[in-house]
Parts: C-alpha cells; sequence; structure tokens
C-alpha cells in the first residue's frame, strides 16, 4: 500500500527475485529437498499505489496453502521495503492458474443410445447444450454446476479443500470478463468428444490427510500417488458428471432423474 514510486517499485522488487526467493526457500526446506520450492516472482500494479507481488511456489504433491502462507510472510517485510510502501497482507490466492488439470473423453456416439440414430439425436443434444453455456452466463452457471458436482465429491473424499476449489473454477470462468463453461462438447458424426479444463490445487500429502484416515482411504482405493494423479481422476470425475446432465437433457429432461431420487429418498426416510 502506499507506494509513490510504483515502476521503481517494480523494478526493485524484479531485481531482488534470486534474493527473494532464497528466503523463501529458506522457510520451505523440506519441499526444496524433494525439487519443488520458490519458483518466480510477478508484480502486478492496481492503481493507487497498491502493488501486489506473486510468488510462484511449486508445491509438488501437497495443496499447499500452508506452505505458501509461510512463504508469504516470510517476505512481506522485505517486499514492503522494497516498495517503499505500507505492508499489506500476506497470503496465497486461491486463484491457481499456473496449477490446471485438463481432461478429454471420446465416446463412440453408438454409445449413447440403443441405435445408432437415436445416439446421433443424443449427440446433437449434447452438443446443442454446450453451445447454450457457451453463448449464454445463465446456462454456463448450471453447467458447471454440473462439473463441480463430480468435482467436490472427490475432493471432498480426499479430504482437500471443495471450498478453494469451486472459488478458483468459477474465478477461471470468468477469466475473459463473461462466465464461460468450463467444459465444451462436440461430435464429428462418429464420436461425441468433450474437453474440460480447469485450476485444481489438490494434495496428497499434508493437510487434513494426516488427520482423516477416511481421506487416506480414499487415495488409496482411487490409486492416486501423486497430485496429478488425483487432479486427473477429479477431473475426468466432473467431465462424466457433466454429460450425465447433459445426456439426461437431450432426451427424458433433468427432472426424471431428480424426481426419481426424490422418492428413494422419501422410501428410506419412511
Amino acid at each position: 500500500h502506499d507506494v509513490s514510486d510504483v515502476e521503481g517499485a517494480t523494478g526493485r522488487v524484479l531485481a531482488a527475485q534470486p534474493k527473494l526467493i532464497a528466503c523463501a526457500n529458506d522457510v520451505i526446506p523440506g519441499v526444496v529437498r524433494r525439487g519443488g520450492g520458490a519458483r518466480e516472482i510477478e508484480v502486478r500494479c492496481l492503481g493507487d499505489g497498491l502493488v501486489v507481488v506473486h510468488i510462484i511456489v511449486d508445491c509438488l504433491d501437497a495443496m499447499g496453502a500452508n506452505m505458501l502462507n509461510t512463504v508469504a510472510e516470510a517476505i512481506g517485510d522485505r517486499v514492503a521495503d522494497l516498495c517503499g510502501g505500507r505492508r499489506g497482507l500476506r497470503i496465497l490466492t486461491n486463484y491457481c492458474d499456473r496449477r490446471l488439470v485438463e481432461a478429454r473423453v471420446s465416446i463412440p456416439v453408438r454409445a449413447l443410445a440403443d441405435d445408432a440414430e437415436e445416439g446421433v439425436q443424443v449427440a446433437q443434444g449434447v452438443v446443442d447444450a454446450s453451445v447454450f453455456a457457451e453463448r449464454d452466463s445463465y446456462r454456463a452457471v448450471t453447467h458447471n454446476k454440473g462439473i463441480m458436482n463430480g468435482v467436490d465429491a472427490v475432493i471432498v473424499a480426499t479430504g482437500n479443500d471443495w471450498r478453494a476449489v469451486e472459488a478458483a473454477a468459477h474465478a477461471y470462468a470468468a477469466r475473459d470478463g463473461r462466465y464461460a463453461p468450463l467444459s465444451t462438447w462436440r461430435s464429428d458424426g462418429e464420436f461425441l468428444r468433450g474437453s474440460l479444463k480447469m485450476p485444481l490445487a489438490v494434495g496428497v500429502v499434508g493437510g487434513a490427510l494426516r488427520a482423516h484416515p477416511g481421506a487416506a482411504l480414499a487415495l488409496q482405493l482411487l490409486g492416486a500417488r501423486s497430485a496429478a494423479d488425483l487432479a486427473v481422476v477429479v477431473a475426468s470425475a466432473g467431465l462424466a458428471t457433466n454429460l450425465a446432465a447433459l445426456r439426461a437433457l437431450a432426451t427424458e429432461g433433468i427432472q426424471r432423474g431428480h424426481m426419481a431420487l426424490h422418492h428413494r429418498t422419501r422410501e428410506s426416510d419412511a
């Protein structure tokens, strides 16, 4: 805050990048020993003397929240001195736009229905729903909610932070100034092809995993030995639940499945 010479502050921070990175790595030696650690410094100027300094850290197989907050607190005073301003917040951002995962799927059109002709119609319905979401933010919100149904389920089961994942996903969906779908679907006549890309900070070590045996068991069942393994599973689950919702919309409608679920719930409560 209150940086009078923004251009000069930016230059000084970038010139001190090696020292700032070294300072950051000094407080996370375990991560550095395993090949991770601080990598890069970025500076952004938000106007009215407000300067934001990002330190990019490779968290390896950890979600990284505690690690990043430790780093931010370690370099905060040095950054403020370099900028010649008043120190502000020292905390991670959950918008992990450098930590992206992508999932893709190709499904034979004939597998979408009992016969090939009907399969083509279902595939076209899914594509039409995708295009609708791409052109209309009101639809995109619900489209992405269907993705997050699958994403959040895996995130919660594995002891990760579903609120952070949700926040990052929706910020990424609006990165171009308009809220858009995280996934798209297209058909080439023979195959229905879907793709999903989103930021995803997940971990298989640290955090709640140490205290939550259920989360450790879920990771064991998934066979996820690294954060990258888990991210792929999470994204795949999101793409699958997205397709399930779009296929229902393209055929009998979403309400039939919802009402069947409510009916089963009432029966179990009786």
